[in-house]
């Protein structure tokens, strides 16, 4: 990556920011099939040749592989997810976190660069009350592009469950 590309991504304060505004007054189910074919929706409209992956817990509740993706970006998935399951933030933000201090994820992080992946695209999906409960992942795109798909459709999901939110 070069400095120039370093300039263009978000900075650790805006992802941070995207975490905390993105969380849900509930994930069902039918939450986990809404997100999922929203992003389905937004690859076809883009040709975005992406891979989905959404998550409670170890269970995985809605996968996808559009045309042009491969094996390779369930691997990305998997590597991805796993940096949000052990760090509880976004695959891209942690990246993010170990490039403001100076180092990337793969020097410092001790983890296994096969197991593990701090690029843009994993998102922690956050419940009130109840802190993460799971991911959303996309693979396929410049990590920039994967972490901003998946931001809008949480983003759109927060809009539908509020015009679903039962009156009083």
């Amino acid at each position: 990556m070069t400095a120039r590309d370093d300039r263009s991504l978000p900075t650790v304060a805006e992802l941070e920011a995207q975490e905390e505004r993105l969380v849900l007054p509930h994930f069902t189910y039918d939450d986990a099939w809404a997100l999922g074919s929203l992003l389905v929706q937004l690859s076809r409209e883009r040709g975005a040749p992406v891979a989905i992956d959404i998550r409670r817990g170890s269970q995985q509740l809605f996968h996808s592989a559009l045309p042009g993706s491969s094996a390779d970006n369930d691997a990305w998935i998997d590597r991805k997810r796993r940096v949000v399951e052990r760090y509880g933030a976004s695959s891209f933000l942690v990246g993010a976190r170990f490039r403001a201090k100076g180092s990337t994820f793969e020097d410092s992080s001790r983890l296994d660069p096969d197991r593990y992946a701090a690029h843009g695209g994993s998102f922690p999906i956050t419940v009130e009350g109840a802190g993460v409960v799971g991911s959303v992942t996309v693979s396929g795109l410049p990590q920039e592009e994967d972490h901003a798909m998946v931001v809008e459709a949480m983003e759109r999901l927060m809009g539908q469950m509020r015009e679903h939110v039962p009156r009083g």
